[in-house]
């Protein structure tokens, strides 16, 4: 057990390396296009499913709440935590609308869409992002082995280039944190905090 256990930090300590090398530029990039929209008012509507849609809600949690530091809340919805809807629209439109759906109501010009998705493959995640797109947003990507089908419909997209889901994950919430915390020193660096 115990070598499997290292075997395990072994491959997750690899993955981070191979995120940190590949995304460094993408991320400040990122940081930089939401911090922008949110100075300018808008909101940050982010999706996904399974770990994925939990990522979301996390994403969602540090950006209202605060990450490290005391600072005004910050425009944040995770579009994975309403059972009511998410159930009314995959009953009546299909499980592939349930984003789709909350973008077209609730997106607006200038808005950020985030996008999770380990396989980038989903296509929930990609129909959402495409009537981001529609809408007038900013879209960005968080996505694993080659990014997939969503890779090429986001402005930007944050690709671990690994291949198992659980490194890919634990990539993603790495990424997560250092946006939350690159955001909120932006944020705060102006004086807006």
């Amino acid at each position: 057990m115990e070598e499997l256990i290292k075997a395990h930090f072994t491959r997750h300590a690899d993955a981070l390396e191979k995120t940190r090398v590949a995304l460094t530029p993408a991320i400040v990039q990122c940081v930089e296009l939401i911090a922008s929209a949110l100075r300018a008012g808008n909101k940050v509507l982010i999706m996904g499913n399974g770990g994925s849609a939990a990522d979301a809600q996390h994403f969602a949690a540090e950006l209202v709440g605060r990450f490290l530091r005391e600072r005004r809340a910050l425009p944040a919805i995770a579009l994975t935590t309403d059972t009511s809807l998410l159930t009314a629209v995959a009953n009546d439109f299909g499980f592939d609308q349930v984003f789709k759906r909350q973008v077209e109501a609730l997106a607006r010009p200038g808005d950020v869409v985030i996008g999770l998705s380990t396989s980038g493959n989903s296509e929930n995640v990609a129909s959402a992002l495409r009537e981001a797109r529609v809408k007038g947003c900013a879209t960005l990507g968080l996505l694993g082995r080659d990014g997939g089908c969503i890779a090429p419909l986001v402005d930007l997209n944050l690709t671990v280039p690994v291949q198992a889901t659980p490194h890919i994950q634990e990539a993603h919430i790495t990424i997560i944190h250092l946006l939350c915390d690159l955001v909120e020193r932006q944020i705060c660096q102006e004086g807006e905090g």
